[in-house]
């Protein structure tokens, strides 16, 4: 089966939406196939009653559960469409293209890792995280945000069984005062560590990959692209390669080995 045939359109019906942070909103929606079929590091796009923009939204998504048919979205407030996505109460409907792209990679016998999440990278680095956790592989994890206010995610890295769940802000308000890569730097001086998962600012990612080159530790990296259509169609996406050719964010991506992409 393609990673074309597997996109479809289901129908979600809202189960919670709600601010979580500064301009940060939680929402869990039911499609019971939907749930099923996604993977960790994979994406969704969203029709969203009331917008004004006719392209259907992207988000990535923090955990899945087939069981209750559920799936967890933390979604920033950036835009037009992403403020009518706040408006949908429990019980509203409207419809989703996915599951799309290709997700995070887990090999095996593979060693301890790092998952890294920045701004709204950190649902994608969580989703990482659950799936270290799954297949059995110790992880520590960093968050970063510009404030405490925006920051999600590191209690969750808790209860999945991080060894180690930190915390950093530019502001200092919560956790390490600076970046994330400052935090990763620390970890990687003190213990061996087999591959680092990432998504946040590209300006972050490049600094984590170069980190990792350095260290000669493996990255994968989750891209971040405005994919209009999310199936290969519109060609807006594209991300260049390390060899000088481009390949589509949505339909390659998002998840990338770092040493692929030209920073």
């Amino acid at each position: 089966m393609t990673l074309m045939s597997r996109v479809r359109e289901h129908a979600y019906t809202v189960v919670e939406n709600e601010a979580v942070g500064d301009g940060i909103w939680r929402m869990v929606f039911s499609a019971p196939e939907l749930a099923g079929s996604l993977e960790p590091g994979q994406f969704m796009n969203f029709l969203v009653p009331g917008a004004k923009q006719i392209l259907r939204v992207p988000l990535s998504f923090a955990s899945a559960d087939a069981e209750s048919g559920t799936v967890e979205v933390i979604y920033a407030v950036v835009g037009d469409a992403t403020r009518a996505l706040t408006g949908m109460a429990a019980g509203e409907s409207s419809s989703v293209l996915g599951p799309s792209g290709n997700g995070w990679r887990v090999r095996e016998g593979q060693g301890r890792s790092v998952v890294v999440g920045g701004g709204v990278g950190a649902p994608p680095a969580v989703a990482a995280a659950g799936l270290l956790a799954k297949k059995g592989v110790a992880f520590d994890g960093v968050l970063g945000a510009q404030t405490a206010s925006k920051l999600w995610g590191v209690e969750r890295l808790g209860e999945l069984g991080a060894g180690l769940a930190l915390a950093t802000t530019d502001d200092g308000s919560f956790g390490i005062k600076g970046f994330t890569t400052d935090a990763l730097r620390e970890l990687l001086s003190q213990g061996d560590y087999d591959t680092v998962y990432t998504c946040g600012p590209q300006v972050m990612m490049r600094g984590i990959a170069a980190i990792c080159r350095e260290a000669g530790i493996k990255c994968q990296v989750s891209m971040e692209r405005m994919m209009s259509c999310g199936f290969g169609a519109c060609n807006t996406c594209n991300v260049l390669m390390a060899d000088g050719t481009y390949k589509s964010c949505c339909m390659n991506g998002p998840v990338f080995d770092a040493e692929e992409v030209a920073w």
